[in-house]
């Protein structure tokens, strides 16, 4: 009696995973739901071919980071931490100065929360690139402009 053989998973191998570059628009979008997307494209997770120990992401540039909203009463509350290495120096900026000094670091530190805690994953963000308004020098790179 002969078994069938079933389907197996097939796992990519770094040579061959196909890159591609996306335009993401954060203006008008929530923090936290645009951090996820942008999270399973740099892991690769929207291919169907998704293998986790292998980078199988794609670039994203993320444009209008200053546009982000969040939503409830974070605007006021939601406050980023930072320790310089010295005896008290625990620095506090709220989101609201946080937004007008540097923008991008909001997305940034909000995708960063999402991505593995590993060397690949450190790897994968490098593949991010944000920028405050709609100018980007990445045209070389092709890029799909993608609506979230």
């Amino acid at each position: 009696m002969e078994r069938k053989q079933e389907n197996r998973t097939t796992l990519v191998r770094k040579e061959d995973v196909q890159r591609k570059w996306y335009i993401l628009d954060a203006s008008g979008k929530t923090l936290g739901h645009f951090c996820a997307e942008v999270a399973k494209i740099l892991r690769g997770k929207h291919k169907v071919a998704f293998t986790p120990h292998i980078d199988t992401g794609d670039g994203v540039i993320v444009v209008n980071a200053d546009k982000i909203q969040v939503t409830g009463a974070k605007e006021a509350q939601k406050i980023y931490r930072y320790y310089t290495g010295y005896i008290g120096g625990m620095r506090e900026i709220p989101f609201k100065i946080m937004r007008g000094k540097n923008s991008p670091y909001i997305i940034w530190n909000g995708v960063k929360g999402m991505m593995p805690k590993s060397r690949l994953g450190k790897q994968q963000l490098r593949k991010l690139r944000i920028f405050k308004n709609e100018e980007h020098p990445f045209v070389a790179q092709n890029p799909v402009k993608v609506e979230i």
